[in-house]
């Protein structure tokens, strides 16, 4: 019997070894070619595609067409699938992959029907654009064609890549849209139900202006005293205390210093895009090099977005660029009464069949039914004029009064566009699509109130400035425009100032900079927004320590010793953070659990909610205490001992506060897409976990999976010792030598450099005869 186990299991060994080295062989089979020799038809002249030792794309090419094709093809070779799912998330097509599953989300994407809309853009474009992007799409496919094995993705989801079409790289410009504009929408509709079942006194109050202003003028909103609304005594009793979702502040930190303020006597930039980490990570490096019709040399380096054939943030050794998301108002939530409606069928294909998803719409947009009542949608990303290729421009602009000049007409989700030049000016406008407005809503709007031509006709000019006096321009995604222009343009979800403000005082703090002191307040974690609160809660313990019969001396240690900032080591900011986080969770129950009843959250609206949580601290409203608590003391010292008890039941085995260092709380985890639904993969597919460092309302913003996707910073014209660090690395495939490029670097602080090395790898193209 021995004998015969014995045998059994070496044969099982020998068939799990066969089948680990078959599943290597197809893995490895998937590899590109990054050194080859080849013809293609879809060139005019000789290209070359080569990558260095991060695997940074370094396209050499005689025409922008043809470096459009080379880059088309590097991003095919290196991160197809993740093009995929950006197209599919646009056009609500992620069903076709993964089933079931994904038909919610597919719906939720098909409400905005973007792939029709891509396609009727993509008519309108001028011919050179679409050459641009057909000339992609052929390197992509091209690179698709070259493959022996498909990608391990297809692989694993039985499913088999489709050719890249030149509508696709509108869509993935969508896709952003979906990002960085999908809270301004759900705001709206949020604001909406609390007026409808609160009252507009409850809006004012929730959303009112907080002292954390750093707009570029220096004007301020007035910090008006609004009188707290009684909560009804039933709305109070049905209110169920829940966590408030975190909703990601997707958005970017940058900013700039004229050459009077550094010794080249140069502009300096940095831009920092916060975004959600995944595997691969969404930026792609690379370098155009390529000649002008006039037969100019350009060299234009910085990150890509796989499926788009732009540099979208970097320098062409002249001027530089970056963005932050700006946070205006673009849409609008049209309350319908007699209006006619009609339903379009929207077919969503799975690998079971065909599924029929029934969309309202009407003349005024797609259309959803809440609290009993239907709402139209008007969206700018809806507007014929809302997507097109002009951010390239910024590759051959050499001025910055001249990039100020092109980015009123950029065909993009609006940002702050922050640029410097050569010869030390430096600008910010506000870059991209922005509708012909002037009087923004927080709420849904009437039929009558609507005017179409407003809609149709995007903003003649945008706001923007140029040299200040202060030398210095800053962005992060709070208001940047004056008093006077924001109440024309709107807020469509601005962050807290906290962030803005803090930058502000690094920029002041100093009369020169260098690319290293432009890092280290890229790395500011420094706690100033959590001090009032670490303050207050350590006298709330003080003061409890014998009255509750609680002995808080471990947790008041800890707050002494929190060095005042979102550090790895710190349990008194893990403390304060999530004392901050319970509060907000018990105060405003009433309005979470009316909005959850919609099927919407307060979630898009916590950023808003510091003044008034401090005024209900200062006052202790009755109508507005739950009944679980005798007292607001009572509250607040519950408050701090429920976030305490859920940080140690999940991070902590013994009970003790030491394991709720904010590094382990906080640790960065930035996962594939696979791994999560196959944790076996996770050690393949992953980044390794590291300790986390920063948080939100700090420059150094950090998430578990969230945060700077990139750091950037570049002097134009000294390109040599700009940075440019990325947490991931070029390649979506997990066998690559770029897979985890330049990952290290990054959680390290350690700055990689902007301009590629030396060549390692190189695929030579001819044209065929």
């Amino acid at each position: 019997m021995k004998k015969i186990i014995t045998t059994l299991v070496s044969a099982f060994l020998g068939l799990a070894l066969l089948g680990v080295l078959a599943v290597y062989f197809i893995f490895n089979a998937s590899l590109p070619k990054l050194s080859d020799s080849l013809t293609s038809s879809s060139i005019s002249d000789p290209l070359i595609v080569a990558r260095d030792n991060l695997g940074t794309a370094i396209i050499q090419a005689n025409s922008r067409a043809d470096a459009a094709y080379g880059l088309g093809y590097a991003h095919g070779q290196d991160r197809f699938f993740q093009m995929d799912l950006l197209r599919r998330n646009a056009a609500g097509e992620l069903a076709e992959i993964f089933g079931e599953k994904a038909l919610e989300l597919d719906k939720s994407r098909r409400f905005h029907q973007l792939r029709k809309r891509a396609m009727m853009i993509l008519d309108t474009l001028p011919a050179a654009d679409k050459t641009l992007l057909d000339k992609y799409a052929q390197g992509v496919n091209d690179a698709l064609a070259a493959q022996a094995v498909a990608s391990f993705e297809y692989l694993l989801t039985q499913s088999s890549p489709t050719p890249w079409h030149p509508s696709d790289s509108l869509l993935v410009i969508y896709s952003m849209y979906l990002d960085l504009q999908s809270n301004t929408i759900n705001r709206d509709l949020a604001l909406t139900v609390l007026q409808q079942h609160f009252g507009q006194h409850m809006v004012d109050f929730i959303i009112q202006p907080s002292p954390y202003q750093a707009a570029l003028d220096g004007s301020e909103l007035p910090l008006e005293s609004i009188e707290i609304p009684q909560i009804a005594a039933k709305d109070l009793q049905q209110a169920n205390i829940t966590d408030i979702a975190d909703i990601a502040e997707i958005g970017s930190n940058n900013w700039a210093v004229s050459g009077t303020l550094t010794k080249s006597g140069k502009g300096m930039l940095s831009d920092d895009m916060h975004l959600s980490f995944a595997v691969p990570i969404i930026w792609y490096r690379a370098q155009l090099n390529y000649q002008t019709s006039a037969q100019q040399e350009v060299q234009v380096t910085g990150v890509s977005l796989p499926g788009a054939p732009a540099i979208v943030v970097g320098s062409n050794n002249h001027l530089a660029w970056g963005f932050t998301n700006a946070y205006i108002d673009t849409a609008d939530w049209v309350r319908l009464t007699d209006e006619q409606t009609q339903v379009v069928e929207e077919v969503i294909n799975t690998p079971d069949g065909e599924h029929i998803y029934p969309l309202e719409v009407s003349t005024y947009g797609p259309v959803v039914d809440i609290a009993g009542g239907k709402y139209a949608l008007n969206w700018v990303a809806h507007q014929p004029y809302a997507v097109d290729m002009s951010l390239m421009q910024l590759e051959q602009i050499k001025t910055v009064s001249d990039a100020v000049t092109q980015a009123s007409r950029f065909g993009v989700p609006v940002q702050n566009l922050v640029l410097a030049d050569k010869s030390g000016d430096i600008g910010w406008t506000l870059a991209g699509a922005i509708l012909n407005r002037t009087t923004p809503q927080n709420s849904a709007i009437t039929a009558q109130e609507v005017d179409p031509y407003v809609w149709q006709q995007r903003a003649a000019s945008s706001p923007s400035l140029i040299n200040p006096e202060s030398h210095r321009i800053w962005t992060a995604n709070s208001r940047v425009v004056s008093t006077q222009q924001h109440q024309a343009l709107g807020d469509g979800g601005y962050a807290l100032g906290a962030r803005a403000v803090q930058i502000r005082a690094g920029l002041m703090a100093k009369d020169k900079f260098d690319e290293d002191d432009f890092y280290e307040l890229q790395l500011d974690n420094q706690a100033q927004f959590l001090l009032p609160w670490h303050q207050y809660l350590s006298k709330v313990l003080r003061d409890n320590t014998q009255q509750a019969d609680q002995d808080f001396a471990k947790d008041l240690k800890q707050l002494k010793e929190w060095q005042g900032c979102a550090c790895s080591e710190s349990v008194g900011y893990t403390l304060t953070r999530y004392f901050r986080t319970e509060m907000i969770n018990i105060v405003f129950a009433p309005l979470e659990t009316t909005l959850a009843e919609q099927g919407l959250s307060l979630s898009v609206l916590k950023r808003y909610l510091e003044p008034a949580i401090w005024q209900m601290i200062d006052q202790q409203p009755q109508s507005w205490l739950p009944k679980q608590y005798q007292s607001w003391d009572d509250l607040v010292l519950g408050a701090y001992i429920q976030s305490k008890q859920k940080l140690l039941d999940k991070y902590s085995d013994n009970n003790q506060l030491t394991d709720l260092t904010w590094g382990r709380v906080n640790a960065l985890t930035i996962q594939h897409p696979f791994s999560k639904s196959m944790p076996v993969l996770a050690k393949l597919l992953d980044m390794p976990v590291r300790a986390g460092f920063g948080d939100s309302f700090m420059p150094a913003v950090q998430g578990k999976s969230f945060g700077a996707s990139q750091r950037f910073i570049v002097q134009p014209g000294l390109e040599k010792n700009a940075i440019m660090t990325i947490p991931g690395g070029q390649s979506g495939h997990p066998l690559s030598d770029f897979y985890r490029s330049g990952f290290n670097d990054y959680i390290n602080h350690r700055k990689t450099p902007l301009l590629p090395s030396q060549s390692i790898h190189e695929i030579r193209f001819t044209p065929a005869q």
